[in-house]
This record gives C-alpha cells, structure tokens and sequence, in this order.
C-alpha cells in the first residue's frame, strides 16, 4: 500500500475544529493514538454553561477505554441522585407522579449493572469538557483558544484551513491531512462541505436560566436530576413542560422555559429570569442568583452523510435535536470514538483511505435514531396533557380542575389515574431507553458478517439492552478475574486502540494465527485467551455471552465493536491464519 506522505509536508496530522464534547474526545482520543492533533475554538475557554449532563453507560465505557472514567466520576453525580423523575405542578406544588430513571429503578438497576462495567452518572458539560481537553493536552494534542476556524480547501493530498487569531487579529493557514469538523449546531465546516441534510430547524423556542439557590429541602428526599412543572404558559414552545434540572445537589440549577418562535426573541433580564424560577420552584421568597442566561431552538434534523473527502464532521454537526433523553453528548462522543482510530490507523499506513468510508455508514443511522427519538420524546409528554386535560391556553384553573378530576373517587377518576399511569410508563422511553443507548449495531466495510441467522428481538429493542457478538455489535461486557484475583471486565482486555483476537483455552490455532498476521501486516494486534490466568472466567459470565465455543475467535475493533467471528476452529492452524489474515485484509483495505 502507499505509504503516508512525510510529516513535515502538514503542520498537523488531524485539525479539529471545536472542543466540545465531539472535538474534545476526537482530540483525546487522537492524542492517545499517537497521531498529531491541533484542537482549535473560537472562544477562549471551554463550555460556560452545564448544557449536556447525562452521562450513559456506552460513553462511560468509552471514557474507561481512553483512561479518563475516574475523572468522569469523581466529578459527575452518581447515579442513586438521578432519579426518580418527578412531574409537579411546582416544587413546593402537587405531585402528578414519578418515573424511576436511568436505570435507578429496582426492575432496571440489575439490567444496567448486569450489561456494562461502568455507571450512568450525571456530568455537565463544564466539568466534562474540561475532562476531554486537558487530557488530549496531556498525552500531545495541541489546544489553541481564540482561533476561528474561516473556511478550508482540500485536494488528494490534504486540507488546508484558514484560521483567524482572535486575540492578535491576524489570519493564516493550517495544513492537515484530515480535518474534522466539532463545531456545533451552527457548524461551518459541515455547511462549507455541503452535507446533505433531512429534517427541520427551528421547530419551537427555549430559554436555559442557569442559577444558584439552596433547594435541599425541596429535593434531597426525592434525588433527581429532572423535575418537570406543569404551569400555565409551559406549552408554549420548549418541551411542553417547565424543566428545573439539577446541575450540582442540591444548590446549582438549570432551569428550561419555552418561548414562542414566531414572535421576535425575548429579552430575558436578569428580574425576569428570577421570577421564572421563583414561580417554578413555588417560591417567591426564594434567594436566587442568576448566573447565565441563554435561547435555544427545538430541532429535528440529521445529515445523511457525515463526510466528503478528507473532511468530517461529528456531534451537533451532523446531529441536531432537543435534549430528550439526554443523548446529544454520548452520541457525540460516540462519533468521535468511531472515528478516531480509522484516522490513526490510515495515517500510520495501517489501514487503507476506503476504512474510512465506514464512518458515515456506521455513524450516520445512529444519528437519524437519536434524533427521531429524543424529538417523540419531547411529543410523549402529550398523552399526560390530555389526561389532565390541559393544552393550549390553560391557566391555573384548568390545571386545578385537571388534578381534581384526576383524584377523584369515581370510576372516571380511576379511569383517569390508569390513563395517567399508561401515560407516565410511555416516558420509559425517554428516562430508561437503554437499548437506545446501547444496541448500536454495524453494517459497513468495517464488518464482516457471518451466516448466522437473522437477530431476534425477544423484548423491546429501544428499552432493553441486547448482548451479542454478532460482527456490528459491541462486544458483551462480562466480569474476569486476573492473576491478581481482581475483576476485569473483557471490555477491559480489548479496544485501548487496537485490534483484539479474542479467543478461549482451546483457541490454539487462533494465538498462531494473530502472532503470523501481525507480523505480515505490521500492525499491532492483541491476543487474548479467555480461561488462562490473566483472564479467568471465574464467573461463567463469557461462557453465557460468547455465543462462540471455546475454540471460536472474535476479531475485537479498536473501539470495541465485534468486526468478524468464527464460532469454532477449523481443521488446521494455517487455515486459521489464512482466514485470520484474510478477514484483517478485507477490514483494513489491504
């Protein structure tokens, strides 16, 4: 294959173009690989208000594999405070019910812990970001603040950037074999490229109202990150409902509020912004200090495509929608994980440019789903509006009499607290979309199927999270002990960057097989045998995942993600290196 022009001709290997949560963890992970990396933002720090926070399981797992997880949870919120979910007229108010959330119910905290080694937790985007910088910062990848990214031109070779210094003023120019664009909602790169786009923009209007109050004895015996209030005005705009959203307990909040989009934008004072949270909280007494405030629009649109030639775009970029079910930030994150490693391995000469082809075709249906569904999200809160019997125009009066009905002892008040709890249970898919945020499945020249039949999807598939390790899926956690007796997780044994063969005691032919394609293909490449003192199955756990015997192999991505697999062995150790290297070939374009 060819091999990648000289250093010297780039100033940079990849130039990313935001710092985010899409362009920190590229950046990071990146840096990790080894590969020079140039982080650039146009403003002089990192994210200045909480926006993204709920933190999933998968990107818990990603942070674990690029080092940073015990940064993540010594500062995020641990999942016993996230929920339960509360709907109330006002904090000081009624209840209308609770959601268990994010897995903290007793029905779903055996599921969560059983299906990955990492914990939900709750991060804000303050305290995330700086994370994903300083670490990329750490391991090589250069950070410049207060530089603009302008516009670029790219060629076979190379992409070359226009950038403007914000602090000095002047312009100049950076070249890269890679660029990738990071930078948000309103992204100048993807809008430069052309991205094709499907959806629509601007749907309805939100205010975010950061602020500081002691709100303990409102919240600490009901811990949750979201508490939904129904008030007159909430169906304007927003998410149909008023939002209070802990940032730290129980004194730092994020409060949400609609505006309406047709009208020209509100000017949101700071007397303003403390009387909406005041009238949400139920409190007008209530010492409140307003530290930010902020608009934002409801949108409903996804690219279909996520690069064009040397340039790609991740995160709000190419992915744009409200922050129902809070997976703006795992998905972008996600992005760059998926991403990082094609780079790395087409920039050492590992891997040929066609790797890269895979990006769009495993990345982009994942950005459509989340989509779609954080936007019904936001339309399931309909059916408890219409249970209350409230809408448009409702005032106090309306929603009193709803509540009333709703507690009345007559057989149309049961009939209205089943309806309400039909209605309540609908928003699992909001607050408990586990399957959502964990059953990606692949389909793209980075995966290699085999000739199983057809998944079968025994329970709800955006609810419940499916191990398999069918190639496209991630690889199944399951607890092993090393030599040390301490437990490892086997999304531990694999990714770090790398290739993974990953076999059982009986996996001879397989261990001659990734030692003979790791050297014909000058590539790193792990091997792992599960059952041998490293990587004991003490539990049985991988025994009931595998879904291979324990002679078969599964060829383990970079970023976790089951690339081959062969139940058993074949008859003899050069077929297994034949087959072994043949599937390497294929992935890698070689």
């Amino acid at each position: 294959m060819t091999t990648p022009q000289a250093s010297a001709a780039y100033d940079t290997d990849v130039l990313v173009v935001g710092s985010g949560p899409a362009g920190g963890s590229a950046a990071l992970a990146l840096a990790t690989y080894g590969i020079r990396t140039l982080l650039v933002t146009k403003y002089g720090w990192l994210a200045n208000t909480p926006r993204a926070h709920i933190t999933n399981q998968r990107t818990m797992e990603v942070l674990r594999d690029l080092g940073v997880e015990s940064e993540a949870l010594a500062h995020g919120s641990p999942s016993h405070l996230m929920g339960d979910t509360v709907l109330c007229t006002a904090l000081t108010g009624q209840e209308i019910g609770r959601i268990r959330s994010w897995g903290t119910g007793p029905g779903s905290a055996t599921e969560y812990a059983s299906k990955s080694p990492s914990q939900m937790i709750d991060l804000p985007q303050t305290y995330l970001e700086p994370i994903l910088v300083s670490n990329a910062a750490a391991r090589g990848a250069k950070v410049r603040f207060d530089t603009e990214f302008l516009d670029f031109t790219q060629d076979e070779d190379g992409v070359t950037a226009r950038l403007r210094d914000r602090v000095r003023g002047d312009e100049f120019t950076v070249r890269a074999r890679y660029l990738i664009g990071a930078d948000g909602g309103r992204s100048a790169v993807a809008e430069q490229l052309g991205l094709p786009f499907d959806g629509r923009m601007a749907k309805a209007g939100s205010m975010n109202i950061v602020f500081k109050a002691d709100l303990t004895r409102y919240c600490a015996h009901r811990p949750s990150v979201l508490y939904w209030v129904l008030q007159p005005g909430a169906e304007t705009g927003g998410i149909g409902m008023g939002l209070v959203r802990m940032v730290r307990p129980w004194n730092e909040w994020l409060l949400v509020w609609g505006y309406d989009i047709e009208q020209p934008p509100p000017d949101v004072d700071e007397e303003t912004a403390r009387q909406i949270v005041r009238d949400l909280i139920g409190d007008p007494e209530l010492p409140v200090e307003i530290t930010s405030t902020s608009l934002w629009t409801v949108n409903h649109t996804y690219a279909k495509a996520y690069s064009s030639g040397r340039v790609f775009c991740a995160g709000d970029a190419v992915h744009r929608h409200p922050p129902s079910n809070g997976l703006g930030s795992n998905t972008s994150i996600q992005d760059a994980f998926n991403l990082a490693w094609k780079l790395a391995m087409v920039v050492r000469g590992e891997a040929g440019p066609a790797l890269l082809d895979s990006y769009t075709a495993e990345r982009a249906p994942v950005g459509r789903q989340i989509v779609d569904r954080a936007n019904l999200s936001r339309d399931q809160f309909g059916p408890i509006f219409d249970v209350l019997g409230v809408g448009a125009g409702s005032n106090e009066n309306a929603i009193a009499e709803g509540l009333a009905a709703l507690r009345a002892r007559t057989p149309e008040g049961a009939k209205k607290r089943r309806l309400l709890e039909e209605a309540i249970q609908l928003k699992n898919y909001e607050f408990n979309a586990h399957g959502v945020e964990m059953n990606q499945r692949y389909e793209s020249g980075a995966v290699l199927p085999d000739d199983s039949a057809a998944e079968v999807w025994d329970q709800d598939q955006e609810l419940v999270h499916r191990p398999t390790t069918r190639p496209g899926a991630k690889l199944p956690h399951a607890w092993l002990v090393d030599a040390q007796g301490e437990r490892v997780s086997t999304l531990d044994v694999v990714g770090h960057g790398v290739f993974t063969v990953l076999t059982g005691l009986s996996g001879d032919a397989w261990e001659a097989a990734a030692h003979a394609s790791r050297d014909e293909l000058g590539i790193p490449l792990r091997f792992v045998r599960v059952g041998d003192d490293n990587s004991l199955d003490a539990y049985g756990e991988w025994a009931r995942v595998s879904e291979i015997g324990e002679d078969g192999v599964l060829l383990v991505r970079p970023d976790g993600h089951v690339a081959w697999r062969r139940a058993t062995a074949p008859d003899t150790e050069t077929s297994a290196r034949d087959e072994l290297l043949e599937a390497l070939r294929r992935l890698l374009g070689r």
